[in-house]
């Protein structure tokens, strides 16, 4: 009982902030608030669109950065991890909201955060690297894809357009644009996002997508252009912690939304975490802690009006690239977004939303890491496969649907090629000490086959037709020494073409059987089949001596005294 209680203690303290994390915050602090401060100022306008997407407005995104940035910095498990709203989860929530509305996306939110910190405790958070780079690099993309046309509408200046799927959405809006076009929105949209792609590759290191933004609103105010369309008023403050949103009576209803957000707040907060580990030295997440960390975030964040948070890779690589080097920077960047809502939301209210889509087109496009894309689709033909299946999934379906059917076609193409591996050849008999005369009697009668690779559910069916249309001889010799692993089905199918050959008449020996395969043999009855008669072998010379006794009781061989040494035919057969 008392080691129960202090495994317990011991599991919840690993996923709690250590002495470790103050002490590393305390090394450089300057680095770390210059990296938080430069990060805030990116994640500024990211913040504000990806709320405006979301449907629940500026100021969700807002308090998810503020809130859930801070929360995932003190209790997540990277120390240069960076979190908050992003144009994933935005593409999650956009339907949620459509169908739900506001109060059933932050119940939403409340719920996969209590599903991530379950996640965390039931130590879920290594799984993560099972997921195939194929199937991450095409959701990448699917989602870069979708977050660009989601900003179609604020870009053009028009109404967003009813609609289920973004590709009508997108459609619509542009009919409507062609209808009663707004050059000004479109105007600021392309100036803003080609200045910060350029902006980009010209001097990395200045935050363009402010520059732009403040460019873009200062020429709004002063020419008074209404068709540039403001954010709209901001409250100067966060609200005050509430869970009037929660309605018993639909939890069970937002269950499968929640499942989804919580799976795409795993994913893409341990992505991000494993990509900051690449770009560092040294550092190296907690993949469990970053899962509870991120539960906590998502827990909180809704209180405050907030949207559901993940990890986010574009600001996570700001934050790397600029020096951080603890959780301090990530602690800046929330608190310099907090002191911008309290002091700064008259300001920020008249950015133009058209401003905001052309930085988030911008974000969608550099998302695309075209040399990777290239890379993968010319490793092998089953990647390419995997990648274009999740991408167009993810553009097409939904992006938990996306990476579930990445995964289950990854698994299919990886076992086809496990599959391959295994073959049966038909191998020369040892001669050993037999005359050449004796080894040609041998021959005639005998044949011996060699199992290589993998005897399981996808291969073992092949070998069944392969065995069951041996050409007319007395013995087959089974050599299974090279069998690398076999499942309840390998055994079945291995026991059923044993039977089949017997049937025949035609007697099947097995040598060496490697002990971890005894047991799924012995289960199916397989392993009782071939000890009957002394049926099997410790190796394949033994093997031939027992074939060449039958063969000399059955008449058809002549009984030729054995080599000095060797075993007698009694005794080969006991």
């Amino acid at each position: 009982m008392t080691s129960g209680i202090s495994t317990v203690w011991a599991r919840i303290t690993s996923l709690l902030p250590a002495r470790a994390d103050l002490d590393q915050m305390r090394r450089d602090p300057r680095r770390d608030l210059l990296a938080g401060l430069t990060v805030a100022i990116i994640a500024l306008p990211l913040a504000l669109g990806f709320g405006v997407s979301s449907g629940l407005g500026a100021e969700a995104g807002l308090a998810t950065a503020v809130v859930a940035g801070a929360l995932a910095a003190v209790f997540g498990g990277s120390n240069l991890q960076v979190s908050g709203p992003t144009g994933a989860m935005t593409v999650v929530l956009v339907p949620i909201v459509a169908e739900y509305g506001p109060d059933g996306v932050l119940a939403v939110g409340l719920m996969a955060g209590l599903m991530l910190v379950a996640l965390a405790a039931l130590r879920a958070g290594k799984y993560m690297q099972y997921v195939p780079a194929p199937v991450v690099e095409g959701f990448t993309l699917g989602i870069a894809c979708v977050i660009g046309l989601q900003q179609i509408p604020n870009a053009l200046g028009v109404r967003k357009p009813d609609g289920d799927h973004i590709l009508v959405i997108t459609w619509r809006a542009a009919e409507e644009f062609a209808k009663a076009p707004n050059w000004t929105a479109l105007a600021f949209a392309f100036v803003v996002a080609v200045v910060m792609l350029v902006g980009a590759r010209w001097r990395p290191t200045i935050p363009f997508s402010v520059v732009a933004v403040i460019a873009a609103t200062i020429v709004a105010q002063v020419a008074g252009l209404e068709a540039a369309k403001p954010i709209g008023a901001l409250p100067s403050g966060l609200p005050v912690p509430s869970l009037s949103f929660l309605d018993a009576g639909s939890l069970g209803t937002l269950l499968a939304p929640a499942v989804a957000v919580a799976a795409l707040a795993a994913l893409e907060s341990l992505l991000s975490a494993s990509v900051a580990d690449g770009m560092s030295v040294g550092q190296k997440h907690d993949p469990d802690r970053e899962l509870f960390g991120q539960g906590l975030a998502n827990i909180a964040a809704p209180l405050f009006g907030g949207v559901p948070a993940t990890g986010a890779i574009a600001r996570t690589a700001v934050n790397v690239r600029t020096g951080a080097s603890s959780r301090l920077a990530a602690l800046t960047h929330a608190a310099v977004l907090a002191v911008i809502v309290f002091a700064a939301a008259p300001l920020v209210s008249r950015i133009p939303l058209a401003a905001l889509a052309g930085v988030l087109i911008a974000t969608a496009i550099r998302m695309v890491e075209v040399g990777s894309l290239r890379a993968m689709a010319k490793a092998t033909r089953s990647d390419a496969v995997i990648l274009v299946l999740t991408a167009v999934a993810t553009l097409a379906l939904d992006l938990v649907y996306a990476v579930i059917i990445g995964l289950v076609v990854a698994g299919v193409l990886a076992l086809r090629a496990v599959a391959r591996q295994a073959s049966l050849d038909q191998v020369p008999l040892d001669r050993g000490d037999h005359s050449a005369e004796e080894h040609a009697l041998l021959a005639e009668h005998i044949v011996a086959y060699r199992i290589d690779g993998p005897l399981f559910f996808a291969a073992a069916h092949r070998f069944l037709l392969e065995l069951t249309e041996v050409a007319d001889v007395r013995v087959v010799i089974l050599r299974m020494s090279r069998v690398s692993t076999m499942d309840a089905t390998g055994a079945l199918v291995l026991k059923d073409a044993v039977e089949k050959l017997n049937r025949r008449g035609i007697l099947v020996l097995a040598s060496g059987i490697r002990p971890g395969q005894r047991q799924v043999l012995d289960s199916v009855g397989a392993l009782e089949l071939l000890r009957h008669e002394a049926r099997e072998y410790a190796t394949t010379p033994e093997a031939i001596q027992g074939a060449r006794s039958h063969l000399q009781r059955a008449g058809v061989l002549p009984v030729i005294p054995a080599p000095a040494g060797s075993p007698s035919p009694e005794e080969a057969t006991r």
